[in-house]
């Protein structure tokens, strides 16, 4: 029987979608799925939520619901993770604001910066804590990864665990609705003049997700670099195999300037495209920060809107629990997307082969120019045997040198972390783009460990 461990399994970004693909997965037959949440009622709600699909479904699943990993992992195949330090909304907006004092406009403060320095460092101890006990209780599973930031999270399992991990993002497909966008007109596509933008706004979900599946079904992108900051390689015809690189670069330049302006000026200074939209892109930059400049302005680059995105995940809980009283599952339900967990399991219990276009590994010569310890992505075939990243050949050294900086910056982040050392975490801080004084990285630091102490007590210990 396969057992799968699906932890933060309330998350409101990927809880949902995950279950209801394993769920109705006909190879996991007879699979129990551990449910665990530290929040007592998401984790009720979760779990009525796939005992109600199970069986309306008849998905022939065992369900169990736990509040800590410690009473789940026994035996576990895959571990599904999305877990996040609470309240998500709250601490990012802290990261933002933490800065502005200081002088330090952050364009995101997710996953680079000070705020994803930040970030990370607050879950590093409960991923340290989960990924022990796995090497205790399933040291052969897998540890399928969602947790932003993510190459910095993937590298720390890799590196202070014997745990097997991959990250699964689904940002490529930015990349497929953007392409779609520029080549509609060639391939009689539709709805690329709704789609506006790829910014974390509701009235773009559905344009770009239009596009994106259109975009899937005609082309084939080879894309690599790290997560949110990939590079289209190639492009082609899904079904002819013919290369659409020159096609897409001219038809790209006819899109309106102001149409993801950061990623117009970046893919014609560094001639690859971009894959992530501005908004991610933006964060590993380092020329989006300057207080005179004002880039973010020049660029468009919004702010994520943590007030509308927390109302939302308790409108979404609302909902459910409606949901859950109405009888059976609405259609909605059964049309949910794969954040590609399934396709994973499946690729690895089938010994398929698949093919997957983004998967976050450890580089291991997969990627010239980055350490072998570094978490890149890019393509991977995935059988029995494991997840086989496939080696792509030199990326344009402009581009190597800014990923080289991301990597440094995000391992001595993790290792500073793992080691309480203040000189580590200063040395990351100094090699981040949106910091360009001492004495400020030192303010940062000291600002990050007085606001997170609780969670880096490692910090404090003399």
């Amino acid at each position: 029987m396969t057992r799968i461990v699906c932890l933060g399994a309330g998350s409101s970004s990927f809880g949902q979608s995950t279950l209801i693909t394993l769920l109705r997965s006909e190879v996991l037959n007879g699979a129990e799925l551990a449910l665990v949440d530290t929040n007592p009622e998401s984790l009720a709600i979760i779990t009525d939520f796939a005992n109600w699909l199970n069986s309306a479904w008849n998905c022939r699943k065992t369900i169990t619901s736990h509040i800590s990993h410690k009473t789940a992992l026994k035996d576990a195949d895959f571990v599904i993770s999305a877990v996040e330090v609470q309240p998500r909304e709250q601490l990012w907006r802290e990261d933002f604001e933490r800065t502005l004092p200081l002088g330090i406009r952050q364009p995101y403060a997710e996953n680079g910066g000070p705020g994803g320095f930040a970030h990370a460092a607050r879950n590093v101890n409960s991923i340290l804590e989960i990924v022990h006990a796995m090497e205790e209780d399933c040291p052969h599973a897998w540890f399928i990864n969602f947790t932003n930031p993510m190459h910095r999270i993937c590298y720390l399992i890799h590196k202070y665990s014997k745990i097997k991990v991959v990250g699964l993002c689904h940002q490529l497909a930015a990349g497929y609705a953007m392409v779609a966008k520029a080549l509609a007109p060639q391939y009689q596509l539709s709805g690329a003049d709704e789609f506006l933008s790829t910014h974390a706004d509701s009235c773009n979900d559905k344009p770009m997700a239009n596009m994106a599946t259109q975009g899937i079904e005609h082309f084939a992108i080879k894309a690599a670099g790290l997560n949110h900051f990939t590079w289209l390689l190639e492009l082609r015809d899904r079904k002819t195999g013919e290369d659409l690189y020159p096609r897409f670069r001219q038809a790209w330049q006819e899109l309106p300037e102001s149409f993801e302006p950061l990623t117009h000026r970046i893919f014609d200074a560094f001639g690859l495209f971009p894959i992530p939209g501005d908004e991610h892109l933006c964060e590993y930059l380092p020329w989006m920060t300057d207080a005179d400049e004002k880039p973010w302005q020049k660029f468009d680059i919004s702010l994520y809107d943590w007030d509308y995105f927390a109302e939302h995940r308790d409108q979404m809980w609302q909902q459910l629990k409606q949901d859950l009283q109405a009888g059976a599952p609405s259609e909605d339900y059964a049309c949910a997307h794969s954040e590609g967990a399934i396709e994973i399991i499946e690729a690895i219990l089938t010994d398929s082969n698949l093919l997957w276009e983004a998967v976050n590994i450890p580089n291991e010569g997969l990627i010239e120019g980055l350490p072998e310890d570094a978490i890149v992505e890019l393509s991977a075939v995935i059988s029995r045997s494991g997840i086989h990243g496939q080696a792509i050949s030199s990326i344009p050294k402009g581009i190597t040198s800014l990923l080289q900086r991301e990597v440094v910056t995000s391992q001595l982040c993790i290792d500073a972390v793992v080691k309480g050392d203040r000189t580590l975490a200063l040395q990351s801080l100094l090699l981040d783009p949106n910091i360009n004084d001492l004495d400020q990285a030192e303010d940062v630091l000291e600002k990050i460990l007085f606001n997170a102490g609780h969670f880096l007590p490692q910090f404090f210990v003399r």
